[in-house]
């Protein structure tokens, strides 16, 4: 590497690609019901946490309210954005319910903990340090 050029630790770099690729995602329990409490959402984050590592993406933001979560992931190309969501929401659906039985129950519909959909979005518009704010700013439940 050249001594003049500092790295940019946002962009990385693969055998056979260069890559910043971010996105928001914003998943919402069924019919929209508030089930997260603020250790909830700790331990969501936890459990989002170790997933991303199976799939070599990076959490760079995580926050919600009662009744969403807000995501700022870091992935690669080779990433679906469907498959990571898919297996985010998978295992918080198989721990949570375990973990906070008595709480959780009241707020599923059936045994169904997340909703079929999500958001996701491309943040090359806004700066991420704007993207990383908005969600370091969502309301936490009291």
């Amino acid at each position: 590497m050249s001594p003049r050029r500092e790295p940019n630790p946002h962009i990385r770099r693969g055998r056979t690609v260069v890559h910043t690729l971010h996105a928001p995602l914003v998943l919402t329990p069924t019919y929209r019901r508030g089930p997260f409490t603020n250790e909830i959402l700790r331990r969501c984050e936890e459990v989002m946490r170790a997933v991303r590592a199976d799939f070599e993406t990076k959490l760079v933001e995580f926050n919600g309210e009662t009744d969403h979560v807000h995501l700022l992931v870091h992935y690669p190309p080779k990433v679906s954005l469907s498959r990571l969501v898919g297996s985010l929401k998978g295992a918080c659906a198989r721990r949570l319910p375990q973990e906070y039985p008595g709480h959780i129950r009241k707020y599923l519909w059936g045994d169904h903990f997340w909703s079929p959909s999500y958001s996701a979005a491309s943040c090359g518009g806004a700066p991420l340090s704007i993207t990383k704010e908005y969600i370091e700013n969502q309301r936490c439940p009291g």
